[in-house]
């Protein structure tokens, strides 16, 4: 067979959540897609010389001369989605996601494209929120200088099944001509050009310099309230902590982070606290150059603390010049508590949560009820309180799991109450409705947490688990997506969450490749390892299935399907007995 190898442009595109469109009227939703097909898309792809290269059921794959031609085709076609969405409810609408790449192909005899130029297009569609359209470095270089765009720069992402990361740009276009937004809640709209890269910051876990390791907890606080405050402001994008403090005691290159993490610019610095003092030093780091943007030492007494965030998140934003509203100054002031002992407690309680063992989940409950006792309007000590229940419940770490569950939907809801700005009152709140079922309120708490703090990585992943539990897989994986680009060194729970929402899709084989991930990462996972083996069951490769049901009861003799079936809160039960079923089909459970 003969084959022609070229350089071409390829866009791909498909509709987001055509499954659960089909599954409500398959007959109307295909008869819109050939109406779209005659009457908008194929004459666009026409105009802008474009090839149909193969059609994939709610989807396509094109081939353009050029990159210009593709990426206008793209704006028309969404630009004509946003008209045509007009006064349609959200959950009938039809909506594209689109990538585009220009890359090496493979042209055979019959006129089909093969090779890594069709992969990473098809990946970049992937990646892209409804309505918008993402574009690969290579694409991006083609057009940046000859179109009037703006765009966000989601940094290197890594796609799936490419060896190695992308850096992706991304538009989110309306009926306004090529005017662009940010495709995610996270990003923030910048012109394109060479000089002016989006604002992505990382902040590095501050150094303890109080020679005494007992207080990296303090130092480690102080970074993460930083991260926090900057997080709520969309003109940045800024990498979450789980990333940042992946660094945490290493000697690197702020380059070197800078490259990891897919930002521009780096904070780092120390903290030294000695009896009433605090002694607090920032520098603000041009990770492409080297170069210092800002720098400043601050001693202050204790009971200052929250004043030095306050100015430490100040000069960040001036120094970047980031233009702020009214409301981002309200957003950026500290909204912890004026009590130092109620601070260091919750401060404490937070770094032993994040540790996620049975005892210091104890532990940190013991100083987080400390820190209410002392401080009853403190709503994100009350948010983390929620969550050590919400951990019992979910491990059976507790004698009466029913009763975790109340407390930290008590303790949540009281969150709220106290401050119902603050985004981890919401977060934890999320999480606590959706394991009592409540899911349509999960998901409107998760969406105003991410609301209030745009950068909210654990808020994604969350809105991405109330979706994933309502039954809505695509627009999961969406989140679950954005989660990643925040999250760079995202934690491996992750994987088991998207590998749950490919297998809803009844997509086994991408859910095997997520699940294997998972167990490689965590290797005394036993939840990923069941998945793993009804999907196993589903594809008929029983051998595998069976051995794989053995890993589960060796890492955990006591592992139980129906405490699982208890816990898990699907709303519909039929999504858990899909794998019941795969598990039958291995013939490892009757």
């Amino acid at each position: 067979m003969s084959e022609i190898r070229k350089l071409a442009a390829i866009l791909a595109a498909d509709v987001v959540g055509y499954s659960r469109l089909a599954g409500a009227d398959e007959e109307r939703i295909l008869a819109r897609l050939r109406a779209l097909r005659s009457d908008l898309i194929d004459p666009t792809i026409a105009v802008h010389h474009g090839r149909v290269v193969k059609r994939t059921g709610d989807g396509a794959l094109v081939e353009f001369r050029s990159v210009v031609d593709a990426v206008r085709c793209a704006i028309e076609v969404q630009n004509g989605m946003v008209e045509r969405n007009d006064g349609v409810p959200r959950d009938r609408r039809i909506e594209f996601r689109i990538g585009i790449h220009l890359g090496d192909v493979v042209e055979e005899s019959d006129g089909d494209l093969m090779g890594d130029g069709v992969n990473i297009a098809s990946r970049l569609e992937g990646v892209a929120a409804a309505g918008a359209i993402c574009l690969s470095e290579d694409a991006y270089r083609q057009v940046k200088a000859r179109l009037d765009l703006s765009v966000s720069d989601l940094g290197n992402t890594q796609l799936k099944n490419i060896a190695e990361p992308i850096r992706v740009y991304s538009l989110q276009v309306g009926s306004a001509g090529t005017k662009a937004a940010a495709t995610s809640e996270t990003a923030t709209s910048q012109p394109a050009t060479t000089a002016s890269p989006k604002l992505s910051i990382a902040v590095l876990p501050f150094a303890n310099m109080s020679g005494d390791p007992e207080q990296d907890y303090f130092a480690d606080g102080i970074s993460e309230d930083i991260i926090t405050a900057l997080s709520k402001l969309r003109q940045l994008f800024v990498i979450a902590r789980n990333s940042s403090f992946t660094f945490k005691g290493k000697n690197v290159h702020v380059q070197e982070v800078g490259t990891n993490l897919g930002v521009r610019y780096v904070l780092e610095g120390s903290v030294r606290k000695s009896g009433n003092r605090v002694r607090i030093t920032a520098q603000l780091i041009d990770a492409t150059t080297g170069g210092h943007l800002w720098a400043e030492r601050f001693d202050r007494d204790l009971t200052d603390i929250f004043a030095v965030q306050d100015d430490v998140t100040q000069q960040i934003v001036d120094a970047l010049a980031v233009n702020l509203t009214e409301g981002d100054r309200k957003r950026l002031v500290p909204g912890q508590t004026g009590h130092p002992e109620a601070y260091d407690c919750f401060l404490r309680g937070r770094e032993l949560w994040h540790r996620l063992t049975k005892q210091t989940n104890s532990d940190a409950r013991v100083l987080l009820q400390h820190a209410v006792e002392l401080d009853p309007n403190f709503a994100s000590a009350h948010a983390f309180l929620a969550l050590t229940h919400g951990l019992d419940y979910l491990n059976r770490w507790s004698a009466s799991p029913q009763r975790s569950i109340q407390q930290a939907e008590e303790a949540a809801t009281l969150a709220v109450a106290r401050d119902d700005t603050d985004p981890v009152a919401h977060w934890a709140l999320s999480v606590v409705r959706l394991y009592s079922r409540q899911h349509d309120r999960a998901i409107s708490e998760a969406e105003r947490a991410i609301g209030l703090n745009p950068n909210f990585a654990e808020g994604q992943v969350s809105l991405g688990e109330a979706l994933l539990y309502s039954g809505r897989s695509e627009e999961a994986l969406a989140c679950f997506d954005r989660a990643r680009i925040l999250n760079p060194y995202f934690p491996d729970v992750v994987l088991h969450f998207q590998a749950w929402a490919w297998f809803q899709l009844r997509r086994y084989d991408e859910a095997v490749e997520l699940l294997v991930q998972r167990v490689s990462r965590n290797p005394v996972t036993d939840v990923s390892r069941a998945l793993l083996a009804a999907c196993y069951g589903h594809l008929g490769r029983f051998e595998e299935a069976r051995a794989t049901w053995q890993e589960v009861l060796r890492v955990n003799p006591d592992f139980s399907l129906e405490y699982r079936r208890k816990v898990l809160p699907f709303k519909n039960p039929a999504d858990f007995d899909l794998a019941m079923e795969g598990l039958r089909k291995a013939g490892v459970v009757q």
